[in-house]
């Protein structure tokens, strides 16, 4: 028993230590995680801690402050990086790892302790290394911060109808607080229903009642989400409306929402959350119905204390409420499904640590590098072709090595990428094609001056090709040089960052970069 124990916890320890390094190997790709490192970046810079802003001047209404507050915070402790900005949401991943365990632990119906440990290892396990816990472990973006949520509200109730301290009572309200404080009512709805549906269906509102403290939980709750949410719509009115009914009405109700102001909606045929599902919880998601199903066709009795009182039922409908919530919308992203995982792991635990035999867990363990090695093999690809991510971190440092230029005087024809804006500070510029139409024909544009065109834009490729040079390439952009209209004398020795980068002449190929392009 000791050796699976210290086996499991080897296992759990590697993966994520793993995503912990991987968080520093990989530039920031358009468009999610660049956008929300922009906005917590700016929020570090202004030191504006009520309202994120979407750009300067421009408040971002999508989404409350918290997962912004943890990587501004980070920015100032650490310096503005991928890695620091990827930190906080790894964070909040180790705690959601801790929460399954406690869970799984408090759930085992053996009294031996060291059964239980390895039971809770194995939940805390399966959760780290299915497909979307692994990688939402060091990505920044707000889902994060919700499963934490959503996680120790429904946690803390199940711990305490186990006999669990009067701490997890708190810990009901706290995880509320983290929900509405990282993604809104959206918390509400997925911790509400298996409350609710768990109340009805067990007639334990007495039991509900009493462990949990209702009034003086609700009253924190509501004195450390409401103060943020007013001061947001007084700095900044409009906000409760765009937020409240927008984002968590329209764009629920309405397929291809048309109000976003920040992005695109993302419709899709209702029901594909359920495939979403099934590839986020791969591989233990097919494991966990498939050990549902045996236990079905064998009539395994549920353990007589969790049929008692029904937490058994709470963590089934705990994991299946996102996905039949969302079955109803269509504009729908995969990681919506992540509040899910952490009880599907819960239940997908039971199968393991009761199996035996030496060939059994080693398929087991083997499952549970399954997804960290392949992570690790693909990072590690990319790392070697960053020209396959949609970044411009290796364009920005290459414009910024340029003598006597700055990234201020890089411009992007159109709407600059916000992988662009993190990596120079906020520093590029957007340009119309009608002012970068007017510099040239008056001889208006500041000399010297670096432009970003798209790889799409046949037409601008083919004029500045012409009267400017070719500095570099991606797969997005290519970035030409004017000074005055006229070819500006760059060296390859001028560029300092990466590998050496063959310089084009106006109007010939451009050369090879150093990242193949």
């Amino acid at each position: 028993m000791t050796r699976t124990i210290n086996t499991l916890w080897g296992l759990l320890a590697a993966a994520l230590a793993i995503r912990l390094g991987l968080s520093a190997l990989l530039p920031l790709a358009d468009t999610t995680e660049p956008r929300y490192a922009e906005i917590a970046r700016i929020m570090a810079e202004t030191g504006d801690w009520i309202t994120p802003w979407f750009d300067h001047g421009v408040p971002f209404w999508g989404k409350p402050p918290l997962s912004f507050w943890a990587q501004a915070l980070s920015f100032k402790l650490f310096g503005v990086s991928e890695f620091a900005g990827r930190l906080p949401s790894w964070l909040a991943n180790v705690l959601t790892v801790a929460l399954v365990f406690a869970m799984r632990f408090h759930l085992h119906a053996n009294t031996d302790r060291q059964q239980a440990t390895v039971s809770g290892l194995w939940a805390a396990l399966i959760y780290a290394t299915t497909a979307l816990g692994f990688l939402s472990g060091g990505t920044i973006m707000t889902d994060s911060y919700l499963a934490l949520g959503t996680t120790l509200t429904l946690a803390s109730l199940l711990i305490r109808l186990r006999g669990g301290s009067d701490w997890w009572g708190w810990g009901f309200f706290i995880g509320l607080v983290i929900g509405l404080l990282a993604k809104g009512p959206l918390v509400l709805v997925l911790t509400g229903v298996p409350v609710f549906c768990w109340a009805v269906i067990t007639r334990q509102w007495g039991n509900l009642w009493r462990c949990l403290p209702w009034l003086s939980g609700t009253s924190l709750t509501l004195l450390l989400v409401l103060p943020w949410y007013l001061l947001a719509e007084l700095k900044t009115p409009g906000f409760l409306d765009y937020f409240i009914v927008g984002e968590h009405f329209k764009r629920f109700i309405i397929s291809g929402w048309q109000g976003d102001l920040y992005g695109n909606a993302h419709q899709f045929t209702r029901g594909t959350i359920w495939l979403y599902l099934a590839v986020a919880s791969f591989p233990w998601g097919l494991i966990a119905v498939t050990g549902w199903g045996i236990r079905r066709w064998r009539s395994t009795p549920v353990p007589a204390r969790a049929a008692s009182d029904g937490t058994t039922m709470l963590l089934t409908v705990s994991a299946l409420t996102p996905a039949i919530f969302f079955t109803f919308s269509g504009n729908i992203l995969w990681t919506y499904t992540l509040p899910s995982l952490p009880f599907i792991a819960v239940l997908a635990a039971g199968v393991f640590s009761q199996a035996a035999g030496y060939r059994w867990q080693r398929a087991s363990y083997a499952c549970a590098l399954l997804i960290p090695l392949a992570a690790s093999s693909g990072a590690g690809w990319l790392a070697i072709h960053p020209e396959q991510l949609k970044t411009e971190r290796d364009l920005v440092g290459r414009a910024s090595a340029l003598p006597e230029l700055s990234p201020d005087q890089l411009h992007y024809l159109g709407e600059a990428p916000f992988s662009a804006r993190f990596y120079s500070q906020g520093l590029v510029q957007s340009l119309s094609t009608d002012e970068l139409q007017s510099r040239l024909a008056d001889a208006q544009l500041p000399p010297p001056a670096l432009v970003a065109v798209s790889n799409n834009d046949k037409a601008w490729l083919d004029r500045l090709r012409k009267t400017a040079t070719v500095l570099d390439q991606n797969r997005r952009y290519t970035l030409f040089h004017l000074s005055d209209g006229k070819p500006a004398a760059i060296t390859a020795k001028s560029i300092t960052i990466g590998s050496a980068v063959t310089i084009s002449k106006p109007g010939a190929t451009t050369g090879a970069t150093s990242d193949g392009t």
